[in-house]
């Protein structure tokens, strides 16, 4: 079972976004080799957050249903064996990568953004308290990026990665 962490700030939106969004990619296409996990690395993420309720809205506009009690935050920074456990890290930005730089300890997890993942470059920015259309912007992008990346993230998950 290969692992990919996803990684925002706080891990209420984007990479909660991510995270569903591409479990439902995996499940859609069949690939049941692959866990998806999602983690906040700034200094504000807390365990058990729940989930923005703007996310929650939007990911049921295109019919994922994520109960708040479904889902809860994880602070990266308290649990650095998700760090370790991971295959492939995906972040929303670069800053976010510099951010997970202390949590490697060392380790060669391939750590890429999810548009530069997509063929692209930037991040993805953060749509909180920016309002529904915002979100709307937000959770297209990432889908948009997830199915670019599809293709990419697994083959960056089966090569045998040294740690």
């Amino acid at each position: 079972m290969k692992t990919v962490l996803i990684v925002c700030h706080a891990n209420t939106a984007r990479s909660v976004m991510a995270h569903v969004m591409l479990e439902r990619m995996l499940a859609d296409r069949g690939v049941g080799n692959i866990r998806v996990r999602s983690g906040g690395v700034a200094n504000y993420a807390r365990d058990g957050m729940l989930p923005s309720l703007d996310a929650r809205l939007v990911l049921r506009e295109i019919g994922i249903a994520l109960d708040e009690r479904a889902f809860a935050s994880v602070d990266l920074r308290a649990h650095p064996d998700l760090v370790e456990s991971a295959d492939v890290i995906v972040t929303m930005t670069d800053q976010q990568r510099q951010m997970l730089a202390p949590l490697m300890d060392g380790r060669r997890i391939p750590v890429v953004t999810l548009r530069e993942l997509a063929g692209g470059e930037g991040d993805i920015g953060d749509p909180a308290t920016l309002g529904d259309d915002v979100f709307r912007q937000c959770r297209d992008e990432i889908g948009r990026c997830l199915a670019a990346a599809f293709d990419p993230l697994l083959a960056l998950l089966s090569r045998d990665s040294p740690r």
